[in-house]
This record gives C-alpha cells, structure tokens and sequence, in this order.
C-alpha cells in the first residue's frame, strides 16, 4: 500500500469511527458490536503506525472518548479520566510487560474486570457525596450528581471524613434489571435498549432524577483518583480501603508476581464471563505500586501502567436441529434456531434467533446444517455462518400460515418481516390490548397490563371489542378488584367510546401507522368508512404518507376480520367520526418536532394543539422543521436542532406563542367591531 492509498483508507477509517463513536457515546445507539468497533481502530492505529505523516491532531486515535452532551453542566476533571489501551492477544500482554520492566524493576499487577459501563468520578468533602460526572473526553465530562445519587450502591457518607476523596468507577445495569427494562419498554411501546451498557448509559443521562432511579443501575468503584487526608501507596491497598469507606469495589481482583501470573488470571475472568450477572468486555492489568506507577507515566492518552485485554467474541460450531417460528407482539414471525447445546461465553447456548426470511435466504440456513455461533455482546448468540450444509436439503423457508391462528400471513412490499395482520391471533392478543388500552390509543384508564393477563388468561376476552362487552360481575371477582374498582372501569370503557377516531386508527395496531398518521387519515377522510375504503393512491395523497403506509392501511381495511371488528365497535357505541376541527391556520405551513418531557403538558395534548391551529408535528428533526419543542430528557433531536440553528422552544415559549397570536387575534376582532 502507497502513501496515497494508505491516506484514503486513512480518512475513511476515520469517518467510520467518528460516526460510530457519535452513535456508541453520544446517541447511547450504536450499530456495531466493540469488537467490529475494537478492530476498525486498530486498523487505523496501524496505518499511522507504518505512515506517521497521516496522523491528524483531530483522529480519532488522538482522543480519549466521546464528546460531553449538552444537556449536562459541564465538569472539568481535577485528575484526568484517561482511557486505556487495549490488547487482544496474550503476547501483546508480554509486551506490556515488557516496557513496564524496562522502567521498573519486579512490578507487581493487580488483575480485575473490565466491566462493560459508564465510567464516572465520584467527589466527596469531608466525607459527604458532593458531585458525579461521566468522563466524557476525559478532559471534561457531564454533571450527574442528582442521577449517581439514586445509586443505592453509592454511598453518601463515607466512613472517615477524609477532607478530599475523588474515587473512578464504572455505572452498569445487570443482565436481570436489563431484562425487566426490556419488559417494561416493550409494553410501553418504546424502543428497548440494545444491551446493558446502553440502557446504563441512557439511564445516568436522564435529565429527571427520578427515572434514572426506577432503572436499578449500579457501580463498582476501581480507582483512586485523588485523595487528601489519607495515605495509600498500592492499588489493592486502595480498593480495600474503599471498601471499608462503604464501596462496592471492583469485583474479584486478584494480584499476581509476575506476568505469567496475570495472563492466568486474565484467562480464569475470560471463562466466567459468561456466569457472571453484569457484563464485561474484558480484564485489564495494573501495576500495584503507585510509586511505580509515577515512573511509568502515561502517554498523551493512555496510563503506561494499565493495559486492557479485549476478549473476542467467542465461535463455536454446532448443528441446527429444528426451527421454531414464534409470533411476536406486532405479529411479526421470527424464526428461532434450535441447536445442539454448545458453551459460549460461559454459558449453554441451544437457541438463537434467525432474524427474517432474508437472513435464512441469504446464508442458506438448512435443519441439519452446521452453523457458527457466536455470542454478541456477551448476551445474544447469534449464527454467523454456515460451515457444512446437509445434503438434499433446502434453505428453510417461514409458513404461509400462522402457526398459533391459521390465518394467511403477510410480506409487505419493502419489508423484511412476515407477519400475521389477524388482530384476535392468540400470540398477539395480550401485547395487542396492552396497546389498544394505552394513552396514547383508546387511554383506558385502570385497564392495565395485570388486569388485561388476567381477563386474557381467564378466557373473558379473545378481541379488543370483547373489552365493551365487560360487565362489573366479569371484573369483581378479579384480583384486587371490588365493586368500586369494578365501577371505574366499566366507566372508563364508557368515555373511551367517545375518544376521536385517530386514537381508534392507532389503537388498531396497524403496521406502519403510529399516532401521527393515524391522526393525518382521521383529519383526511373524516369517517372510518371512508378510510376503510380507501385506495392506495387515495392514501398517498395525504402529505406525510407513502406507499408502503398506504398499502399497510389498505390491507388491513380489506381483512374479513376487520370488518366484522369495525361492525361490533360500532354496535358498541365507539366514535367512529372525526371531531377534530381546526379553530385557525396560524401555523399553517410550520413544522414542529417535539423532544423530551414537558412540564405540564402530554405530548399528545402538546401535538393536538399545535394539530389544531394547523401546524404539523413531525417525528424528526431536518432543515424544513420551523421548531423543536423540547423538555426534560430531550436527546438526539435537540442536539440536532442546535446544530442545524432550529428554533427551539420550551413550554413556557410554546404556550406564550399561542397566547400572543390569540390576543392579536382578539384585538383584531375589536378593531373590525368600531364603527
């Protein structure tokens, strides 16, 4: 490779990594796993290596980590909170060795986990908790201090009120809380997190307390930062007296003589990785000694005392035995692999996910093949290949039929997944109610998740209109329920059937169709007949519409079954009309977006409002949004709208906004009425 091409691949490593560092650190989103990650950066690391004159003070080999938000105070840290460098084999593990021994003479390492988190600083004066950051760029992090507080694994008062105490840890969510989270989003119908790391990183940076606190984060505390009124001269030393001080240390660290040693221990974390309750992503190696760790010094951005070992993610092979093809919440089918048990990351592995249709196509996944798997992030295996393929076999392909209802399922044009549209299908039913009976949908109040199991599991009702048919005796006897009880839902179903069409259209679950387009056919047709009618290209014509949300709307409205559903609402007495009427046009032509928790107002009544002096609201931020109404919790899309010069309102803003154009308004009137 020439310095010329060496510099194109140079720049277009340096893009990729920007771009997924944006996603990893900043988004809290990312798209790849950090192995892909660890190696496009080591990539990169090599090609300045061998050419040093494409080294450019902005690479991202040059930084610590990513960027602070700007949602947070900004902290700049009194001790730098320096990243470390990693290594991915034993030898380069001796090599480390190695130059520490070129310095220091008999270096004792301390070999501990290198938990898969958020790294952040705790302060504390006089022995009280004052101030949390995350490490940020290393250099300057984010104020967390009220979200660390509601850590119940941080301690708010030490033991000894040591004048100055600055400790380092790593924020993390255990594999079960990240489950529960998972659970609870999905009934939310919210975007679960991707792993653990993500959903920790997400949680600390909440801009109300009070979330963070219900997301059971946790921490492990690793490091002496900076420590007045107190003598510490080893790094085990350290750790044991931040236990005595009421932390959570750094979980099984062990210290070892020699090098030999530590690559044992580096070895003996690496086959546990897989039994543990939190995840981690590697071991790391520091020498002991503090005086010693003063010699040794630190690069530009690494320490020269510490070193990381990345595990990779582990492959092995194994046969797949049979397909299983389950039926999701949105009735989607997913095909589940089942293998031969096989041990990965510590733990047996007989089932994987096969994604979609295309995946299965694309690597010719047959019953009987042998397969690669490989266990992403510690958490999901997955297969990456196929090593043998049975002979006279063919590539397994997803029924016609669902497999818990027997109706015909569905391909979308466009799309990946196969589903089945019956909404009454057994394996969708109870996530199907959860949704129907939502806020945002048909907001029936007291009709949550647990009573829905119960009314699902006791066979009361197998559709969403069966809801309607519910009488007090039906609920009474239920668990935790009464006549009072009883009462207040039978009410609540009686105001719901009152609800504006589009909350109907929405709690429908139609593929494709969120609150907003739901709302856009409601104010376009007016009727549920008309819509029901509707073609495609009729559909089209609404603004904010394509052709695959208007497909999914036709096919629906042609189901038999959503027929008869639309015929017993309406027996029933449900809103089958538009109401919405647009009192003016002062935001005819403007484009809001909105972004965060508001103070007082529910983004749906945020959005009606706006909806009805005929503004749109539009679900992402681009150069055509007129304003961003953004709250507590506000993310990607305010950080966007900063960078592109948007508008930006809060509440207050927003509702002066409305105020001011309503007393021109009045005041205009008055002038037409003086003779």
């Amino acid at each position: 490779m020439d310095v010329q091409q060496a510099a194109q691949q140079a720049e277009k490593l340096r893009a990729q990594i920007e771009y997924h560092n944006q996603k990893y650190y900043v988004e809290d989103q990312p798209e790849i796993d950090d192995y892909e990650y660890d190696m496009l950066y080591r990539e990169l690391q090599q090609l300045e290596a061998q050419f040093p004159q494409l080294v450019t003070p902005d690479s991202p080999t040059q930084k610590v980590g990513g960027a602070a938000l700007n949602l947070f105070t900004e902290v700049e840290h009194r001790v730098p909170m320096e990243s470390l460098h990693d290594s991915f084999s034993e030898e380069e593990l001796l090599d480390f060795d190695r130059k520490v021994c070129s310095v220091v003479e008999n270096p004792v390492y301390v070999v501990e986990p290198k938990i898969d988190g958020l790294s952040v600083a705790l302060e504390y004066r006089d022995g009280i908790y004052v101030r949390g950051s995350t490490r940020g760029n290393g250099l300057v992090g984010e104020d967390v201090t009220e979200n660390i507080r509601t850590i119940r694994t941080v301690p708010l008062k030490l033991k000894d009120p040591v004048p100055y105490l600055e400790v380092r840890g790593e924020v993390y969510m255990s594999d079960k809380s990240f489950e529960l989270l998972c659970v609870r989003q999905e009934n939310n119908e919210e975007k679960p997190f991707k792993n653990p790391r993500n959903a920790a990183a997400g949680s600390l940076r909440q801009k109300n307390s009070a979330i963070t606190a219900t997301r059971m984060l946790d921490i492990f505390v690793f490091n002496v930062q900076y420590a007045e009124g107190v003598t510490l001269e080893h790094h085990g030393e350290a750790l044991e007296y931040l236990r005595t001080q009421g932390f959570t240390v750094t979980p099984f660290y062990r210290k070892c003589a020699t090098i030999e040693e530590a690559v044992e221990e580096v070895r003996r974390i690496g086959d546990m990785r897989g039994s543990l309750d939190f995840s981690i992503d590697g071991a790391v190696v520091k020498v002991d000694s503090f005086e010693q760790r003063e010699q040794l010094g630190s690069t530009a951005k690494f320490p020269k005392w510490a070193e990381a070992y990345k595990y990779p993610p582990e492959e092995k092979a194994t046969r797949l035995m049979d397909v299983e093809v389950n039926v999701g919440r949105t009735g989607v089918l997913t095909p589940i692999g089942i293998f031969e048990p096989v041990t990965l990351a510590g733990t047996t592995v007989s089932r994987a996910t096969l994604h979609n249709q295309d995946f299965i196509t694309e690597k010719g996944i047959a019953i009987g093949d042998i397969v690669v798997l490989r266990k992403a992030g510690e958490i999901i295996p997955e297969v990456v290949s196929v090593l043998e393929h049975e002979q006279g076999t063919a590539p397994f392909t997803l029924p016609e039929f669902c497999p818990s209802c027997g109706q015909k399922v569905m391909r979308a044009e466009g799309e990946a997944a196969i589903r089945c549209t019956n909404l009454d299908c057994p394996a969708q039913l109870l996530r199907h109610l959860i949704h129907f009976t939502s806020r945002d949908a048909m907001d029936i109040e007291g009709l949550g998740p647990a009573v829905i199991e119960q009314l699902v599991e006791n066979r009361q009702i197998h559709s969403s209109a069966d809801l309607y048919d519910l009488k007090i005796d039906d609920i009474k006897p239920m668990e935790r329920m009464g006549e009072k009880s009883a009462q207040n839902l039978i009410d609540a179903l009686e105001r719901s059937k009152q609800n504006d069409l589009y909350r109907l259209l929405f709690a429908f679950g139609i593929p494709h169709i969120g609150s907003k387009a739901a709302k856009l056919l409601a104010d376009h047709f007016r009727t549920m007949d008309a819509i029901a009618v509707a073609s495609v290209e009729e559909i089209c014509a609404i603004e904010g519409f394509g052709e695959i949300m208007a497909q999914s709307v036709v096919n629906f409205f042609s189901l038999p079954h959503t027929a008869e559903l639309l015929e017993r609402f309406r027996k029933a007495g449900v809103q089958m009309v538009c109401r919405t009427i647009t009192e003016d046009t002062r935001f005819q032509g403007k484009t809001f977006v909105l972004t965060g928790t508001l103070p007082t107002l529910t983004r749906s009544q945020a959005s009606a409002m706006i909806e009805r002096f005929g503004g749109k609201v539009s679900t992402s931020v681009s150069k055509k949004t007129s304003y961003v109404l953004a709250g507590e919790d506000a993310g990607s899309k305010l950080t966007k709208a900063q960078q592109l010069e948007i508008d930006i309102l809060d509440e207050t803003a927003f509702l002066e906004m409305i105020s001011q154009e309503s007393r021109k308004e009045d005041r205009h009137a008055d002038h037409k009425e003086l003779p």
